[in-house]
């Protein structure tokens, strides 16, 4: 159940890092657009098929609305809730990564998983666009790579290595009320949802959003994945499994 909502406020834009999709921003001029892109359920999926990256400017814009001060209480409530579901009290590895920008704060997650003893894998941004994976070592051991992204420095285990993983957590802009994710567009994540339904792994897919971004229609490919479920400042909401 959702108890709240991180709406972004009437204020000045600014510039959001994108996510393994080219290191284009959301640029200053859409500021506006939290009205469109933050309705919740009734927000930017109203539309009958939205464009994928119609959607994505939008959503992107509607983040550079919101203040250092959102995100950080953004974050310390999206740990709350996400350390509370079963699938992450029962992980033994989570594969997660690490937040950018005015990105959904992941931060204290990542660092209350391992404190709890549970083996994070991060993500290193390859050249063509794939993920590989090190093992979270502690925020003093994370680097700065490509596009401001935040790398862990320990040994590369391979794009593999997510196989492991018994919960990954996804970054994206939007999820509907199906569990389809709206991603950045660059592709990283398709190839990791790709390679865990080759090899026949099913870990919880869970989702780290405003709740804003909680949309009505997510527009979808064939090659697309439904979540398990999305956590937002607010709460859980969990999806039927496809």
């Amino acid at each position: 159940m959702f108890r709240g909502a991180c709406r972004p406020p009437a204020a000045a834009g600014r510039k959001d890092v994108d996510r393994v999709s080219g290191g284009s921003e959301a640029g200053d001029a859409a500021a506006g657009a939290g009205a469109t892109a933050g309705g919740g359920a009734g927000g930017a999926g109203d539309a009958a098929a939205p464009d994928k990256a119609g959607l994505r400017s939008r959503l992107l814009a509607a983040r550079t609305l919101l203040t250092s001060e959102d995100v950080g209480r953004a974050a310390g409530a999206l740990a709350d809730e996400a350390l509370r579901l079963p699938e992450l009290a029962a992980a033994g590895t989570v594969a997660a990564y690490v937040s950018v920008g005015r990105e959904p704060g992941t931060r204290d997650l990542i660092e209350a998983l391992r404190a709890r003893g549970v083996r994070v894998l991060l993500p290193v941004l390859l050249p063509d666009n794939d993920l590989d994976w090190a093992v979270h070592e502690g925020a003093d051991r994370l680097v700065r790579a490509r596009f401001g992204l935040l790398e862990p420095a320990g040994p590369r285990l391979g794009p593999d290595a997510v196989l492991e993983a018994d919960a990954v957590l996804l970054p994206g802009l939007a999820v509907d009320g199906r569990g389809m994710r709206l991603g950045r567009g660059g592709g990283s994540y398709d190839r990791v949802l790709a390679r865990l339904a080759r090899a026949g792994a099913d870990p919880a897919l869970v989702v780290l959003l405003y709740a804003h971004e909680v949309v009505a229609r997510v527009p979808e490919e064939p090659h697309d994945h439904p979540v398990r479920a999305v956590v937002t400042p607010g709460g859980v909401r969990r999806f039927a499994a496809s």
